[in-house]
């Protein structure tokens, strides 16, 4: 099977340096992830020759600098994902807060996006801080706890659901939510460049916006294609 016909996805988990090729041409593989790469290059306008070129490019050391999620336990994976992706939010969010104020009072009566922007980002944060904290308290102690009786042959640990299906489905339409805002972020701030003349604290919002969304990515693209997946095979005895 060619990479063209491939779900974007697929090429993610088995290529993970390949998501840098994927955010440099704003192609989705977390949430949108589920189709063709030639697909979603029509759709963006872009030749996917050029974008298979780029993958075929990659440093052979770039995917050894990538950890590969899929073969790790869980409970490793679920400690990663807040270490570094729910930490970086709670850190991250509140200075582009203040970038934001800095940009908008300077520069918001003659940009107009700017003002939509701010209010993407404070609807973005806002979602997100709630997202990761039901993530911490409910799913992910679950998680941890449903591979730890899979792997001794226990009992399924009680949760406050039925089904684990049931706390997915409800993170994985809060990641398309999330997923939204950023491309609309994405589209007005003209795919994070700031106009000629830009200051530098306008660039170093830019600058933060483009990280903290493909640091977004990179979240969610593990926990919809690795994370949730395993999760509900381990419960359903077919890991």
């Amino acid at each position: 099977m060619t990479l063209a016909v491939k779900q974007v996805r697929e090429i993610a988990l088995e290529n993970p340096a390949s998501s840098r090729v994927f955010e440099q041409y704003g192609i989705d593989y977390c949430c949108g992830g589920h189709r063709p790469l030639a697909d979603a290059c029509q759709e963006k306008g872009i030749a996917v020759s050029a974008v298979l070129e780029a993958i075929e490019n990659l440093s052979s050391a770039e995917p050894a600098a990538t950890e590969v999620w899929a073969t790790r336990s869980l409970a490793e994976l679920v400690e990663h994902i807040v270490w570094k992706h729910h930490n970086y939010i709670r850190k991250e969010f509140p200075r582009l807060q203040q970038l934001a104020e800095k940009v908008v009072a300077r520069h918001g009566n003659t940009r107009s996006e700017l003002a939509q922007i701010q209010n993407d980002l404070e609807a973005l944060g806002e979602e997100l801080l709630q997202h990761i904290q039901k993530e911490e308290l409910v799913l992910f102690p679950y998680i941890s706890k449903l591979e730890s009786a899979y792997r001794s042959g226990g009992s399924r640990p009680y949760g406050c659901f039925g089904s684990i299906l049931q706390p997915i489905d409800v993170m994985l339409r809060e990641h398309d939510s999330a997923g939204r805002l950023s491309a609309r972020i994405r589209e007005l701030s003209v795919d994070f460049n700031p106009p000629e003349g830009a200051c530098p604290t306008y660039h170093a919002y830019y600058s933060g916006l483009r990280e903290f969304i493909e640091d977004l990515h990179r979240h969610i693209h593990l926990e919809n294609n690795i994370l949730f997946p395993r999760a509900i095979e381990m419960e359903r005895g077919e890991a």
